[in-house]
C-alpha cells in the first residue's frame, strides 16, 4: 500500500533532520582535524563551519531556525554540569567579591560603549544598546574552557562563575527592560518579576532537593540509568521552572546543578552528562557562526573593529584591575580577566531583540554581532594556548 502523504512528510522532515546533522558532524570532524593540526581551536573550526554552510556562505543550510532551538539545550546542560561542581557555600562565600566586581565592570563598559558609538554618529538609544551588549562576558565561551575537574575545585573558576552568574541576571532584567518598553507594559511589576523570581527558584530548588530528590537518590541510587533519567528530568524541570518564572532555562538549570552539588553522586552525574553536553554545544557554535551574515562588513567594519578590540583588550584590563583592587593574586586577576576578555551570546540577543522591535537600525545590530564573533575567535584562540582547558592543543594543559 502507497504510504499516506503524512507519513511522507513526517519521512522529508526526519530525513532534513538528519541531513542538518550529517552536515554539522562530518563537517565539525574535518575541520577539527584541521585545525588540530594547525594547532587552532576546536571552537574557531565550529563557528567557520557554520559560516561555510550557512545561509551567507555555500547555502547547504538555509534555515538555521532549527539547529538553533536544539542548540539551546547545550547550553542547559553546561550550566547544569557547572552547577553540579560548585558547593553553594562557596557561591555565597564570593557573593561580596563577585557582585562589586560585576557591578563596577558594567557599568565602566556600559559608558565606554555608549561613548566608543557616539562617536560613529549614532544615536543615543543606539549607543545606550552598544554600550549594553559590551557589558558582558560569554558564558558559554568562559565555562566551556573551564575544566571541570580542577578548575571548579580552585578559586579561579570560582570567581569566574560567580561573575558569569550575576551577568546572566543582569542580561535577563535588560532583556526584559527592552521588551516591555516598546510593548508599553513598562512598570515595576514587570521589572522586579525577576529579581524577586529568582530567590523564589533558589528555595523552591532547596526544598525539593532535601525533601524529595535526596531520598529518591539515597533509595536508587544503585540503578545507573534511573539517576541518569532523574538528573535530567530535575535539570529540565527547573530550566522550564525558571522560564515560567521570566527568568531563563539557563539560570534554572545552574540552579539545578548547584542544589545538587552536595550529592555523593553528584560526579558520577557529571561524568554522564558530559557526552550530551558536548554534542549540543558543537550544534551551538556551528548555530552561531550560520547566522552572521558577512555582507553587511564592508558598511561597518571600522566600528566592529575598534568594539571587537574594546571586548578583548580593554575589558580584560579592566577585569584585571578590579581583581587586583579585590586582593586577588596577580596570576589569578590575569588569568580570570582573559577568560572573561570576550563579548557575549547575550549581546546577540540584545542586537536581535532590539532590531526586531525596531530600536535600533539593521546596522547596528549587525555591528554588535560582528563584534561578538571576533570577539569569540581571538578570546577562545588565546584561552586554549595559554591556560588549562578541556580542548588545549598542548598536552600539558588539557584538563577536562
Amino acid at each position: 500500500m502507497p504510504r499516506p502523504a503524512h507519513d511522507n512528510l513526517e519521512r522529508m522532515e526526519d530525513s532534513s533532520i538528519v541531513y542538518i546533522l550529517f552536515l554539522i558532524f562530518c563537517g565539525a570532524a574535518f575541520l577539527a582535524t584541521l585545525a588540530m593540526t594547525v594547532r587552532q581551536s576546536l571552537i574557531i573550526a565550529y563557528i567557520g563551519l557554520g559560516l561555510l554552510i550557512g545561509p551567507w556562505g555555500i547555502q547547504l543550510i538555509t534555515d538555521i531556525s532549527l539547529i538553533q532551538n536544539i542548540s539551546g539545550v547545550g547550553i542547559v546542560f553546561l550550566l547544569f554540569l557547572l552547577g553540579l561542581n560548585l558547593h553553594p557555600q562557596e557561591l555565597i562565600r564570593l557573593a561580596g567579591e563577585a557582585t562589586v566586581v560585576t557591578g563596577v565592570s558594567s557599568l565602566a563598559l556600559l559608558v565606554l560603549g555608549f561613548g566608543y558609538s557616539l562617536m560613529f554618529g549614532y544615536t543615543t538609544t543606539e549607543a545606550l544598546i552598544v554600550g549594553a551588549a559590551l557589558m558582558f562576558s560569554s558564558t558559554i565561551i568562559g565555562l566551556k574552557l573551564i575544566p571541570t575537574t580542577v578548575l571548579h575545585h580552585q578559586h579561579t573558576g570560582e570567581i569566574i562563575i560567580s561573575v558569569l552568574l550575576l551577568q546572566d541576571i543582569i542580561a535577563i532584567f535588560l532583556l526584559v527592560l527592552i521588551e516591555s518598553s516598546v510593548a508599553g507594559e513598562a512598570g515595576w511589576w514587570t521589572v522586579l518579576k525577576p529579581v524577586l523570581a529568582f530567590p523564589l527558584l533558589v528555595v523552591a530548588a532547596y526544598l525539593l532537593e532535601k525533601n524529595l530528590l535526596a531520598r529518591l537518590i539515597a533509595r536508587f541510587d544503585r540503578i545507573q540509568e534511573y539517576i541518569f533519567l532523574l538528573a535530567l528530568g530535575w535539570c529540565l524541570g527547573m530550566a522550564e521552572a525558571a522560564e515560567q518564572l521570566g527568568l531563563s532555562y539557563e539560570i534554572g538549570a545552574f540552579v539545578a546543578g548547584v542544589s545538587l552539588a552536595r550529592s555523593p553522586i553528584a560526579l558520577f552525574i557529571a561524568e554522564s552528562l558530559k557526552p550530551l553536553r558536548d554534542f549540543f554545544l558543537i550544534i551551538f557554535f556551528v548555530a552561531l557562526g550560520a547566522g552572521f551574515n558577512l555582507g553587511v562588513l564592508p558598511q561597518i567594519w571600522l566600528a566592529a573593529l575598534g568594539l571587537s578590540l574594546i571586548a578583548i583588550a580593554v575589558k580584560p584590563l579592566l577585569y584585571q584591575t578590579l581583581m587586583r583592587l579585590a586582593r586577588e593574586t596577580p596570576e589569578r586577576s590575569t588569568e580570570v580577566a582573559m577568560r572573561l576578555g570576550q563579548m557575549s551570546e547575550f549581546s546577540l540577543l540584545i542586537a536581535v531583540l532590539a532590531a526586531q522591535l525596531a530600536i535600533i537600525r539593521a546596522e547596528v545590530s549587525y555591528l554588535i554581532q560582528i563584534a561578538t564573533l571576533v570577539s569569540f575567535v581571538f578570546s577562545s584562540y588565546y584561552v586554549v594556548a595559554r591556560y588549562p582547558t578541556p580542548i588545549a592543543l598542548n598536552d600539558k594543559l588539557r584538563r577536562d
